[in-house]
């Protein structure tokens, strides 16, 4: 969702500032713009609707000098995508120029208050009126730009991240945030001279230094050329910045060899799984350590409810843990939608545990979430995977997915990671409550062990995907069944092939089937049908036999040594055996699979899908 980059230094900004926004792409965006101080001391802004290339071919003939700038890429949320909405935005002096992500709320009645005082606009976006603002607020109180950024965002309702250049001013950059993310790199050049980069994340970051700052919110900060960082919150009450090491390489930000993120994503799973289990899963006892639980026991002993809050593909995973959590550790679990729970009046109690599960940590509407909970006492944990993200930071206590950074939109390794984090923890729960014998506590944890390489194995046997994956572009429908367990897996498989092909696709406990579903089985229908011979087993034998008299065509997830479903269907995809509570770890690897080679055969962004963006930072 949009993403920002700003460099000051001695280096050419522009080449660090363009490759940041092509480093921000899997974010989502639909314009892109930069803004120079160039050497002349014109303070430039060059946008253009479309990708980053497209940018890159406005500015192949412009001045694009100078040692200080900022970038942006759009995703539209006021104003249509276009080259005069896009960011960066200047003020009417042409003085400033301000990029921006967020949603200021009260844009409307701000422009209508400036629009009386004489002030025109270019766009139809917040962001002009934001920018238009600090210019405002400059002239009026006859004060410097840091000063002019607190009083204008003293009046402003919403969620911002913004970094502003001035071009009386060329030796410094002011950026402030509040709900959306904004990180400040800390550098040296070649010749030990300070610079500073800023980033909506740490992706345009990682090249150039691995010392960061995380602003937060309400926090203004001045990015001196001298080196000076000055932060003070909104009431100008000085902060002391805090430096933090990344955990982020740069080949973590490359393809290396694949032809999309998401391919490689798909198959980094088992050892991202290995990194998430290593230090948390003890060979000698099988017993499960999460820090977050062990400083935080009584709250989880005590606690009488569990209420999940995700979005999205973290919705499906929060709901396998669910399963498990209830399973393991007898206590009732509620999986909400963020986005639903948050507009709601919704009982919460202060003896209520409340999960918040976000790949990015950024999620407007699971923070908002947490707001509530926080409002109602009650204890709130996180699980991201984002360090120093906002749920991090906003959360009582929590546990890091550690699969390392996800490129690609559609997200695989972070669900697969959340659903062994959530068992991770329900595990760590059962422990301390007791609720499972030794001899079942062991069995699982060390199953949970076997899983990365039963991943693999199941990587290894369904290469197949591939080829016939191109016999299903021409459906305009798919139906996706699943039950117990495999329930959620089957929403995620038909959520992934809707994002990155765009074809519909519904996910459905396999027992609705007759509620309605079947309606919809003819010979042009597919069914994605997961099949695994543990649990009720006879049960989705026998709906796949319904959907077969139907002449429906069946694709299968079969067990290892399955015969009778392998028969019964025209296509079958083949895992390992594990527990029913493990099946979906290894179950939506072929469906991940599935939907990526369907979106590489119909020619589509698999990594870029559109109007899709990779973090919802704003409602």
């Amino acid at each position: 969702m949009c993403g920002i980059v700003g460099y000051i230094g001695t280096q050419q900004a522009y080449p660090i500032l363009i490759k940041g926004l092509h480093r921000l792409e899997y974010r989502g965006y639909d314009s892109a713009g930069v803004s120079l101080i160039n050497k002349s001391g014109a303070l430039t802004v060059y946008k253009a609707k479309g990708k980053v290339d497209d940018l890159e071919a406005v500015c192949a003939d412009k001045d694009i000098s100078g040692t200080i700038g900022i970038a942006h890429t759009r995703w539209a949320t006021h104003g249509e995508p276009n080259e005069a909405n896009a960011h960066p935005h200047y003020s009417q002096s042409h003085n400033l120029a301000l990029v921006h992500n967020g949603i200021i709320e009260n844009y409307k009645p701000l422009r209508s208050m400036m629009e009386r005082s004489g002030i025109s606009f270019c766009s139809d976006t917040d962001t002009e009126v934001l920018v238009q603002l600090v210019e405002y607020m400059q002239n009026s109180h006859k004060c410097d730009l840091f000063t002019a950024v607190q009083l204008a965002l003293k009046n402003v309702v919403g969620a911002y991240a913004i970094a502003i250049i001035e071009k009386s001013h060329p030796d410094r950059i002011v950026c402030a945030r509040k709900g959306s993310p904004l990180i400040i790199g800390v550098g040296k050049d070649k010749n030990d001279r300070a610079e500073f980069f800023i980033g909506s994340d740490a992706t345009p970051i990682v090249e150039y230094t691995d010392q960061v700052v995380y602003l937060g919110d309400e926090e203004i900060a001045s990015l001196d050329r001298t080196g000076k960082l000055q932060i003070t919150n909104l009431n100008n009450v000085k902060q002391t910045p805090q430096l933090v090491k990344l955990q982020m390489s740069l080949d973590q930000l490359e393809k290396g060899g694949y032809p999309h993120f998401m391919l490689k994503e798909i198959w980094e799973q088992p050892d991202a799984l290995r990194i998430c289990i290593k230090g948390r899963v003890s060979n000698l006892n099988s017993k499960v350590t999460l820090s977050g639980i062990i400083d935080h026991k009584d709250k989880f002993l005590n606690c009488r409810r569990i209420i999940i809050c995700a979005c999205g593909t973290s919705w499906h995973a929060s709901l396998i843990g669910k399963y498990f959590i209830e399973e393991a550790c007898h206590l009732p679990v509620e999986v909400e939608y963020a986005s639903e729970f948050r507009y709601r009046n919704p009982v919460i109690n202060a003896d209520d545990v409340v999960i918040a599960v976000s790949q990015s940590g950024e999620t407007a509407d699971t923070l908002a979430a947490i707001q509530l909970a926080k409002e109602h006492h009650a204890f709130v944990y996180g699980i991201c995977n984002v360090i120093g993200s906002s749920i991090s930071r906003a959360t009582d206590s929590g546990t890091y997915l550690h699969v390392g950074p996800e490129i690609g939109v559609a997200s695989t390794k972070a669900f697969t990671g959340q659903v062994i984090t959530l068992c991770l923890l329900g595990l760590a729960i059962a422990q301390e409550k007791k609720t499972l014998n030794d001899k079942m506590l062991n069995m699982l944890v060390n199953e949970l062990q076997q899983i990365p390489d039963k991943m693999q194995w199941t990587l290894e046997h369904n290469k197949d995907i591939s080829q016939f994956a191109q016999m299903f572009t021409y459906c305009k429908n798919f139906i996706y069944l699943g039950r117990g367990y495999n329930y959620p897996v089957a929403l995620e498989g038909a959520l992934k092939l809707k994002e990155i092909s765009y074809i519909h696709a519904e996910g459905y406990p396999a027992a609705e089937m007759k509620h309605g579903p079947i309606a919809l089985i003819d010979e042009e229908m597919p069914v994605v049908v997961i099949a695994p011979k543990r649990g009720m087993y006879d049960k989705i034998v026998s709906n796949i036999q319904e959907i077969k008299s139907r002449h429906g065509k069946i694709i299968s997830v079969v067990t290892e040594g399955d015969v009778t479903v392998k028969e019964m269907s025209d296509f079958s995809f083949v895992i390992p055996d594990t527990r029913d509570c493990y099946v979906p770890l290894l179950a939506v690897i072929p469906l991940q699979l599935l939907s990526y080679y369907v979106a590489v055969a119909k020619g589509r962004n698999v990594d870029q899908p559109r109007n899709l963006a990779k973090s919802v930072t704003v409602e």
